[in-house]
């Protein structure tokens, strides 16, 4: 089995709007599912991706307003990566300034990538790519011909390289492509989310808060192999959890042993199993099992509203 790359990535922050108004109205991204962390409720989960929130394009964050910050280090995802279309890297550069946010730019295997960071510290990069398809979704100031495709992969800060390297090739099947100075680079078969780079000099341990990665989940392309992947981790030592009804995949989480929490997690359903796809992301959706509490939550969790 190999996997096409990755399905989400999930990060913490504090403001769930100044987290709406960054990734849709600065990056563009679409809205395509509020509901709430449905391990910890009394919190949002916000999902953000293209026009239909494909595997491979989705962000999706907990808002914690008092939590925190964090510290970005080892056993952790230290940067994501965005994909964006052939030729326009110099629209995102004025978008960027126009926005008042600093960005630096840097070389890296041969490609170009600018970088900065959202609200909340987050490191993000952008780099030109030809494959992975168009986002049809567009926003106030953001034609479609420039909008962010989807993940153009990540970094990861392995607190032990070799070993997050052995579970990469021989248990999720990526190949390794290219070493350049401090960085190791890993290919999957997919077209979004499909280049992972593993940073090899040694850094600050991360400690977990607002404006870092929770957790990194890697594409099973539906139940039945998602079910193999959890035999194989269980066969190999890794302690996978059971498998979570996440009410828009299936999900399993475990540790590898660089410290970074993989998730593996199914491409189907999708976002439209409870909304209607012109109408994603408009209202907070609840699962069944947490449908009579509805009131309360509504109550309780800040509102959050879109320009």
């Amino acid at each position: 089995m190999k996997t096409s790359g990755i399905h989400h990535i999930t990060a913490i922050v504090n403001d769930p709007q100044v987290n709406v108004d960054f990734y849709s109205n600065v990056l563009g991204l679409r809205l395509v599912k509020k509901t709430v962390n449905f391990d910890r409720p009394e919190v949002y989960h916000l999902y953000f991706g293209n026009e239909s929130g494909h595997p491979g394009t989705i962000i999706t964050f907990f808002p914690w307003p008092k939590l925190p910050k964090g510290r970005i280090g080892t056993g952790q995802v230290g940067t994501t990566s965005y994909a964006i279309p052939v030729g326009s890297m110099d629209f995102w550069k004025n978008r960027l300034r126009e926005q008042g946010i600093s960005f630096t730019s840097d070389v890296r295997f041969n490609e170009t990538y600018i970088e900065f960071e959202d609200p909340d510290g987050l490191k993000l990069e952008m780099v030109e790519r030809e494959e992975g398809p168009e986002n049809s979704w567009s926003t106030k100031g953001i034609p479609s011909k420039y909008a962010i495709k989807g993940f153009g992969g990540a970094i990861l800060n392995s607190k032990q390289p070799n070993q997050t390297v052995d579970i990469l090739e021989n248990v999720l099947g990526m190949e390794f492509i290219a070493q350049e100075n401090n960085y190791l680079r890993f290919q999957t078969q997919g077209s979004l989310g499909n280049r992972i780079d593993m940073k090899l000099s040694p850094s600050v341990r991360g400690l977990a808060g607002a404006g870092t990665i929770h957790h990194i989940a890697w594409r099973a392309k539906d139940d039945e192999e998602h079910s193999k992947w959890r035999e194989l981790l269980e066969k190999k030592g890794y302690k996978p959890t059971e498998i979570k009804e996440r009410h828009y995949f299936k999900a399993i989480y475990f540790y590898e042993p660089g410290g970074i929490l993989f998730e593996i997690a199914t491409d189907p359903p999708g976002f439209a199993v409870d909304e209607e796809p012109e109408k994603l992301g408009e209202e907070l959706m609840l699962p069944s099992w947490l449908e009579a509490k509805r009131k309360k939550f509504e109550k309780t969790l800040p509102s959050i509203r879109e320009e």
